[in-house]
């Protein structure tokens, strides 16, 4: 079993900022914090893998009260350096099963972190919490990348997904398993030779979204809508993520 408090340790939790850039960039949040203000539809809010309140933070200054469940001690200390536990409360615990409350009219899971968990049944689990999180016609919305298996070349299992300078990403893939493994090796761009690079690796069990609209299912949703982005833009074929919506469905 992976021990996610390695993964997301101190020196992960250090790194994973990065203000005005990437997906701190005010084009990645705004967009992501407008939908998820108006989906809150005035109610209150919880983040599953809130991490280091990257969009909670932001969704909370619009006037959502958020509340979030956390794994990683370290991250959960980085979000304490910018926001205190009465601005924003967090269960430490795993999101599949950790108790933040009832009544929600919003749960979401942003940046692929349903991938997190490393088997279906831990991933239906996580719909299950949600759903028991959240009030009847609640709404759970999910971001999440679509599997390029279409890039991997016959006979090859990996993938170079970035090759920047001082930074390179790549991507070995376990089909029979759904497993994907990232490699993210950091080094000096100017220094060749001997010097070591730092390498680290996180896994992932991928989700094509019909599969995922079934756990939905299982755990009494349906799902509302489904885009390329947080734009809104058509989700087709051609589509490398998407922003997912459910709709917990009232029994009455």
């Amino acid at each position: 079993m992976v021990d996610q408090q390695r993964i997301w340790d101190e020196d992960a939790a250090r790194r994973y900022d990065t203000p005005g850039e990437g997906m701190f960039a005010e084009e990645v949040l705004g967009p992501t914090v407008e939908v998820l203000a108006e989906l809150a539809d005035g109610g209150r809010a919880v983040e599953f893998a809130i991490g280091t309140g990257r969009v909670a933070i932001p969704l909370a200054a619009t006037g959502v009260d958020v509340t979030g469940i956390e794994l990683s001690t370290a991250m959960i200390a980085r979000l304490r350096e910018k926001a205190d536990a009465e601005a924003i409360p967090v269960i430490e615990g795993d999101m599949a099963r950790a108790d933040a409350g009832r009544g929600f009219t919003l749960a979401y899971l942003v940046f692929n972190t349903i991938s997190n968990l490393l088997t279906q049944d831990e991933q239906v689990a996580c719909f299950r919490n949600a759903a028991r999180h959240l009030a009847p016609g609640g709404r759970f919305v999910i971001e999440l990348w679509v599997p390029q298996l279409r890039a991997l070349a016959p006979g090859h299992r990996g993938t170079v997904e970035v090759s920047d300078p001082g930074y390179l990403l790549v991507d070995t893939i376990d089909t029979l398993q759904q497993l994907l493994i990232s490699h993210h090796v950091r080094f000096d761009p100017d220094v060749t030779g001997s010097r070591e690079a730092q390498i680290g690796r996180s896994p992932h069990r991928y989700i094509w979204p019909s599969e995922l609209d079934l756990m939905a299912r299982l755990a009494g949703f349906e799902l509302e809508s489904r885009w390329a982005g947080w734009d809104r833009g058509a989700f087709t074929a051609e589509s490398t993520s998407h922003v997912s919506v459910y709709r917990l469905v009232d029994p009455a």
